[in-house]
């Protein structure tokens, strides 16, 4: 079992503000990210989501761990009924000379505490974070410019 944390990483033409903003307020998180009942990005706020993936709905459960406001967010994510526990990180950096373009950086470790589930195969987690950080996020930037 792979034990290297699956790491992605995007330049988008927004600022750093701009998408600590679509990564931490609920309103925003759910036009491009997922649904959220509640969310605070402080050390300790517990939120979970649901997902569906051919038929059976996982929930996902998960703690922040650390915040540095405009900087990093980081928070455990684990599944309800699932032995497992990971660790999902995004880092932002300033880019460019007029602080238009962010660099996003997401680490997602631990991927490996969830076993052999045919769901929680790495390879699903790159095609999810890829479509979330590589189109979503992207597409909800430009259009609420």
């Amino acid at each position: 079992m792979q034990k290297e944390p699956f790491v992605i990483e995007r330049i988008y033409t927004a600022s750093a503000s701009r998408i600590w903003e679509a990564l931490t307020v609920r309103e925003q998180m759910k036009q491009w990210y997922f649904d959220l009942a509640a969310f605070k990005p402080e050390p300790g706020f517990e939120f979970t989501f649901n997902a569906e993936k051919e038929g059976f709905t996982y929930v996902h459960l998960c703690k922040i761990k650390e915040v540095i406001p405009g900087k990093k967010l980081s928070f455990s994510w684990r599944y309800e009924g699932f032995p497992g526990d990971s660790l999902v990180t995004f880092e932002l950096y300033p880019e460019g000379d007029k602080g238009d373009k962010t660099r996003l950086k997401l680490t997602h470790e631990g991927l490996e505490t969830f076993g052999d589930h045919p769901a929680f195969a790495r390879e699903n987690f790159a095609a999810g974070w890829g479509y979330i950080i590589g189109q979503s996020l992207p597409e909800y930037l430009a259009k609420s410019k």
